[in-house]
């Protein structure tokens, strides 16, 4: 059985993506340790769907649509949470993937910014919309799932599917960032990016060689870290911090 730093009961975890893949296998992990759930998908009744279903499993859980490329539906999550947007913990694992024609001298205006608007945008709308609220609680994790892909000291320099890459490769940015604005952790705020690997779901195919949950296991553990002393602003894979 995994073990976790600590368990999540009376937490609020926020997970973006959360009705499928990575982002469900998140939700589902953070529930299990008492976590109340707040699953984010595109559409309301999908992601009210999903929630339910995790509800039969045990866990507290409500789904609602976004679309976290869209900044305005973003800005209103925390007055349609109401009480639930004191979140403790947020997974940013929404995204999409470029075509795989999408080489940097290929890409479309129309294609950079769909992706950008959705694995980049899109994580840095949904960290001003509730971090914010942990700096002043001077509690919180955050974690971005970011990709392999995005890592420019390995797979990245390989080239091709450039929105996605480079768009990666902005949120360990991001993250990195937004960490050291945060005193790396001494203001009981965590910022961490995690590389969950080549997964079976929907974008990595069924042929992938890991599990959602696998690849979603380092989130839910960091999300479980105490401030104190840990390292922060990393990217992570298999609990193990990795170059960038």
């Amino acid at each position: 059985m995994t073990s976790y730093d600590a368990r999540l009961d009376g937490k609020v975890a926020v997970v973006t993506g959360g009705s499928r893949g990575i982002g469900l296998a998140a939700a589902r992990g953070l529930g299990a340790l008492g976590a109340t759930v707040v699953l984010v998908g595109r559409d309301d009744r999908a992601a009210a769907d999903v929630a339910a279903t995790l509800v039969e499993e045990g866990v507290d859980a409500v789904g609602l649509g976004c679309d976290v490329g869209d900044a305005e539906a973003v800005a209103a999550l925390p007055e349609r949470l109401g009480p639930l947007a004191a979140v403790d913990v947020l997974v940013c694992a929404a995204g999409v993937m470029s075509e795989r024609s999408a080489k940097t001298l290929r890409t479309s205006e129309e294609e950079w910014r769909r992706v950008m608007a959705v694995d980049l945008d899109g994580v840095w709308r949904t960290m001003t919309a509730f971090v914010p609220g942990m700096v002043e609680r001077r509690s919180g994790r955050v974690v971005a799932v970011s990709a392999c892909l995005g890592r420019m000291s390995g797979p990245g320099t390989a080239g091709g599917l450039a929105p996605y890459r480079v768009a990666k490769a902005g949120v360990n940015a991001l993250v990195r960032n937004l960490a050291h604005e945060q005193g790396l952790g001494r203001r009981g705020v965590l910022v961490d990016a995690t590389c969950p690997g080549h997964c079976r779901t929907d974008m990595g195919g069924p042929d992938a060689p890991r599990s959602a949950e696998e690849g979603a296991e380092t989130a839910v553990w960091l999300a479980t870290r105490a401030a104190d002393g840990a390292e922060t602003g990393l990217l992570w894979e298999d609990r193990q911090v990795v170059p960038w």
